[in-house]
């Protein structure tokens, strides 16, 4: 795949590395893990899949000479041993706990437990991501724009929104705060350092009106007069900085300062 696939294949990943952690819960919060959305997030890893007794095992690639079995259940655990120990320890039968060597093993995993939860979510997005080369070069950069800019003229919006996330990917923006969403429109910005005070440069684009303006100065927050500046070039009563391909290639240019030359 090229530069651009492996990117979305990134973010793609990513989205449901933050849903298969969101859908997590404690045994008393009512929440379940995604198991379908789980399986085919395991599934873009290579895992192989064993079933034993009532368990759903995943077997990981041994890492420092230690077997590694995931378990799909809610609590995601990652466990440093085999697959029989596994399944002796969440899933024994009457004969099994006779014995005492096991009882101590079913009521303590913390001798093999490597992670649970989200340590074991994140645990699997960073292999599947390190398969993914995403290093790039100008030419890629003016690809992506090249293809959002063709977007706009067939005006085509999901190509645009694509082009959109793409470029926000690469350079760390993200969705606004509160104050400064606007229906039916897809906003990027850069956030402020710390978070909260501002956001800015920002580009909106309106699917109703499949409008694409760049805000280059960045937004206070808590700036009532800026935040009606702000609104005014949205609803088109104020120009903005740039329109169209124009805003699309203030993002490719933001992008390619970032590159070596």
């Amino acid at each position: 795949m090229g530069f651009k696939e492996n990117l979305l294949k990134k973010m793609e990943i990513d989205r449901m590395a933050a849903q298969i952690t969101a859908s997590l819960g404690t045994p008393d919060s009512g929440r379940r893990i995604d198991k379908a959305l789980a399986r085919t997030f395991l599934a873009e890893a290579g895992y192989e899949k064993l079933t034993a007794r009532d368990l759903e095992l995943y077997r990981l690639p041994p890492q420092n000479a230690q077997a590694r079995i995931l378990v799909l259940d809610n609590d995601l655990p990652i466990y440093a041993t085999t697959p029989e120990d596994v399944t002796l320890r969440k899933s024994p039968i009457v004969k099994e706990m006779l014995n005492i060597r096991n009882v101590f093993k079913i009521l303590n995993d913390s001798d093999v437990l490597l992670s649970k939860k989200g340590d074991s979510v994140q645990t699997v997005r960073e292999e599947i991501l390190a398969g993914l080369d995403l290093a790039f070069a100008p030419a890629d950069i003016e690809a992506i724009y090249n293809d959002g800019r063709a977007s706009i003229e067939s005006k085509y919006a999901e190509g645009i929104e694509e082009t959109l996330q793409i470029f926000a990917e690469l350079l760390g923006w993200s969705a606004p705060p509160t104050v400064l969403r606007q229906d039916h429109s897809l906003i990027i910005g850069r956030p402020s350092d710390p978070p909260g005070a501002a956001f800015g440069p920002i580009v909106v684009f309106n699917r109703m009106h499949l409008t694409l303006k760049l805000i280059r100065a960045a937004v206070a927050l808590k700036d009532d007069e800026a935040l009606t500046d702000y609104r005014q070039v949205v609803s088109g009563a104020s120009p903005a900085d740039a329109t169209g391909h124009d805003a699309l290639a203030f993002l490719r240019d933001q992008v390619l300062s970032t590159v070596s030359p």
